[in-house]
């Protein structure tokens, strides 16, 4: 069986590169809003709705009219008309809403690019059409040499100044000796994951709050105050809001904090998944949190928020998947923590606050996280 796995890898480009980039990104941009007036016209006149191949007859005569479309790789204007048409399609089909305009500011700064052009050289170059040799690097293990690399779906993007490749690769699913062990996870707001597997419990701790990340948003909340001091001055000057050039600069390291405190949490939430996988269990359950009611809690939200459990749950799915192991979402009304994992007695009262189990029933004394782990671990679908 095989499946498309998604790769990312780092472009080191020149100045004349990037430039080029830009231009691919504009064009792209330029290309949708185009297109996506065209349809507009069309159907206010009563005309046919244009598939995506009469977009891409248009783009030929457009190009005599435009010479500066020509500068960039046409597989990149035809991606753009095809993603066009499969946005009216997911509209016409209900999925989805009415295509919108790309702004410049609030777009992605991304394009497509043509997949079977794409190959890695020994000497950490990446050659793509138009743009030539890339210097990148990569931690993956990636197959080099003209035609070998087979990528689907490759999108140049610019996150924060930050070059990168994404494509996606046909990989065969792990063939993976399961053993007979049960691992049953409770996910929580003090610790990020509760792990109970043969007789053992397992504490990942909340990555939250660890110093490097408590420093971040320290920086955050200092950043924010700054960007308001510097907002309320230009509208008490100009009597209105606008952007200066230090606004612009202090709003640049905002996003630079904001993403570095994402990729620090989803690095560690692949850590920790890839931990609890590799041990190869035959079944692996969770309990089916209600994140929406969570995050009601004002108390709470910031901190559930952080924890990032759709995320977890996502990874934990596809992961399983990849090895053949079952996953398991508990009923989310199934007494995990309510339950004593020793005798089964039901405790009505518990409260949250109540961070230590104790059993009415049989005396038993335990964290309530664990106890919740492994009343998980025994959970029957």
């Amino acid at each position: 069986m095989t499946y498309i796995k998604g790769f990312k890898i780092r472009l080191y480009p020149t100045k004349a590169q990037e430039e080029l980039m830009w231009k691919h990104i504009g064009c792209s941009r330029f290309i949708w809003n185009y297109m996506l007036d065209v349809q507009q016209e069309r159907y206010k006149n009563g005309e046919k709705h244009l598939s995506r191949f009469d977009m891409m007859k248009i783009i030929t005569p457009l190009k005599k009219e435009l010479e500066w479309l020509g500068e960039v790789s046409s597989q990149t204007l035809y991606v753009t008309c095809t993603n066009l048409s499969e946005a009216y399609s997911r509209f016409f089909k209900k999925i989805s809403g009415y295509p919108k305009y790309k702004s410049r500011h609030k777009s992605d700064s991304s394009f497509p690019i043509r997949s079977n052009t794409v190959y890695l050289k020994d000497d950490k170059l990446l050659n793509v059409e138009k743009l030539g040799k890339i210097r990148y690097k990569t931690d993956f293990v990636l197959p080099t040499g003209k035609g070998n690399l087979k990528a689907r779906n490759a999108y140049i993007k610019n996150v924060n100044g930050k070059w990168l490749l994404s494509f996606g690769l046909d990989v065969e699913s792990q063939d993976v000796e399961l053993t007979d062990s049960v691992v049953g996870i409770d996910l929580g707001v003090k610790e990020l994951a509760v792990v109970a597997q043969d007789e053992e419990v397992t504490v990942f701790h909340n990555i939250n709050k660890s110093k490097k990340v408590r420093d971040i948003e320290k920086r955050i909340r200092h950043l924010n105050r700054s960007l308001s001091r510097k907002r309320e001055a230009y509208k008490k000057r100009n009597g209105r809001y606008g952007k200066t050039n230090n606004i612009l600069k202090e709003e640049a390291k905002l996003r630079k904090q904001y993403a570095r405190l994402a990729n620090i949490r989803n690095n560690y939430l692949h850590q920790t998944t890839h931990k609890i996988v590799s041990s190869n269990p035959k079944r692996i359950v969770m309990e089916d949190l209600n994140v929406t009611g969570m995050m009601k809690n004002r108390h709470l939200s910031k901190a559930v928020h952080g924890q990032c459990f759709y995320e977890f749950k996502r990874q934990m799915q596809y992961k399983c998947e990849w090895c053949g192991i079952e996953f398991v979402l508990a009923d989310r009304f199934y007494p995990s923590s309510k339950a004593c994992s020793g005798c089964g007695h039901i405790k009505q009262d518990l409260k949250l606050s109540d961070r230590t189990y104790v059993c009415e029933e049989c005396g038993l004394v335990i964290d309530r996280d664990a106890n919740a782990a492994i009343n998980l671990q025994k959970y029957c679908a």
